[in-house]
């Protein structure tokens, strides 16, 4: 069986975590291609205007898997228990789906991970692989080699954060969600113009999750979604190691709208530059206000100095 994986979304959390899942349960996994102007179009063609970019972008690639996959694997995960929420979206995201594309033949594969309601992520996982057929061993084999190649990938984030710590020249700490982050249209650019800027980029989500929960608390002390406790807690975790920051946000993010506000209010002794990127936005003007922030940094270090 052919399982469809849209590269959008919580696939940057949990995409290795999916595909070595399904690989174990010996079904081939198939991803929708790179973010790139086509994709944007068809999932702003798709998409009501109220959606994120994020939004749109995760749409245009479930298109984009349309007649390559025998199902495309929509998970609905809506929290994490006591360490936070998700965006509600997330929550609506399968139904959506079946929704949009119901005329299509695009078959929607879920799983129901919701904690609060006593549905752990093991146990949504290992019913889902019983429903593809198999056995409980097989699939709590494919659920710890599944969750083995993503504590790896934690790992290996964590390590690489460290090593672009102690390299020489300014440190910019990219704030942002991973699915933002990474995504080819959205962050990649961003990362690449800090680098030519001769600047260090480091990503926000190079930290222990749970540590990065837990420090949060030092910035505000209730927030309800699990990933903007992450963001915040890395700024913590990193607030005295960086020269300065760049906050990410695909226009209208609702909870970033609210966090990164409170990040430049609380976080005073920093410099930071908050992007809010929308479908119109080119790389020119970005580009151009990140030299001016880095020469800002570049001046007050100087002046430290």
């Amino acid at each position: 069986m052919k399982i469809g994986i849209p590269r959008a979304l919580l696939y940057y959390r949990y995409g290795i975590f999916w595909e070595t899942f399904f690989q174990k349960l010996g079904h081939e996994t198939v991803l929708s291609p790179r973010t790139n102007k086509d994709i944007l179009t068809k999932g702003e063609q798709l998409s009501i205007d109220e959606n994120c970019l994020s939004t749109k972008l995760f749409f245009g690639h479930v298109a984009a898997l349309e007649g390559k996959c025998d199902y495309c694997f929509v998970p609905r995960i809506a929290n994490l228990g006591d360490a936070g929420r998700f965006c509600s979206r997330f929550e609506a995201l399968p139904d959506m789906c079946s929704n949009m594309f119901r005329d299509t033949g695009l078959k929607i594969l879920r799983a129901n991970i919701d904690p609060e309601q006593n549905i752990p992520a093991k146990r949504a996982y290992l019913k889902l692989a019983m429903q593809l057929g198999a056995s409980r061993e097989q699939a709590q084999a494919a659920y710890e080699a599944g969750m083995a190649a993503q504590m790896e990938d934690f790992r290996k984030k964590i390590k690489l954060n460290r090593a672009l710590l102690k390299k020489e020249g300014i440190k910019v700490l990219v704030v942002s969600h991973p699915y933002n982050l990474y995504d080819e249209y959205i962050g990649a650019p961003i990362i690449k113009s800090i680098r030519n800027l001769d600047a260090v980029p480091i990503c926000s989500d190079g930290v222990d999750p749970r540590e990065a929960r837990s420090k949060s608390t030092e910035i505000a002390r209730y927030v309800p979604w699990v990933v903007s406790r992450e963001l915040l807690g890395a700024i913590q975790m990193y607030r005295n190691q960086i020269d300065g920051i760049v906050l990410i946000t695909a226009f209208p993010c609702g909870p970033d709208s609210m966090v990164n506000e409170m990040i430049i209010r609380r976080i005073s002794h920093v410099p930071i530059l908050n992007l809010l990127l929308d479908s119109q936005d080119g790389n020119a003007g970005i580009d151009t206000r990140l030299e001016s922030f880095i020469d800002i940094i570049r001046f007050r270090k100087e002046v430290e100095q």
